[in-house]
């Protein structure tokens, strides 16, 4: 799925967090919890169910474009700027792209934007499921927080 592609998905939201680092120590941070997130416990199992066209890790490490996690594919990783993933199951197709942007002396904000269709009653049911219940919200202000969590105050990336 290329740009354009996720940009015609429709908005699902967004989340904000401010992380006390620099953006290369928060892309650091980023990759760690992403990776770990999406290639551990039951993410594997949950994309076999759902039937993911990516399931299990591989590619590179650092992520990197075309790496894939459990349920996700890197469509672009652009370092201290960019992670965008994307995916697709019987259900919907989808894209969770992070961005990061400098705000102040080793501040920067993080953004989690979802796009997503849910196709037909099963995707509307899902989407309802996911969406509506707020889990899926719930899970990506999770997400953010490990981040922030892991990207010690004042931090700069080093290398």
């Amino acid at each position: 799925m290329h740009r354009t592609e996720i940009r015609a998905l429709p908005y699902v939201d967004t989340h904000t967090t401010l992380v006390a680092a620099d953006p290369d120590a928060v892309w650091h941070a980023l990759g760690e919890v992403v990776s770990r997130s999406f290639s551990r416990g039951r993410m594997p199992v949950v994309a076999r169910l759902l039937g993911c066209a990516d399931r299990a890790p591989a590619g590179p490490r650092p992520m990197a474009e075309g790496s894939a996690l459990g349920g996700f594919r890197v469509a672009a990783a652009v370092p201290g700027r960019e992670l965008a993933l994307v995916g697709r199951h019987r259900f919907a197709r989808y894209a969770l792209v992070f961005r990061l942007d400098a705000a102040g002396a080793d501040r920067t904000r993080l953004r989690a934007e979802t796009r997503a269709a849910f196709p037909g009653p099963a995707g509307a049911v899902y989407r309802g499921l996911v969406i509506g219940t707020g889990g899926h919200a719930v899970a990506v202000r999770r997400l953010l927080a490990a981040v922030r969590g892991r990207a010690p105050e004042g931090a700069r990336h080093q290398g």
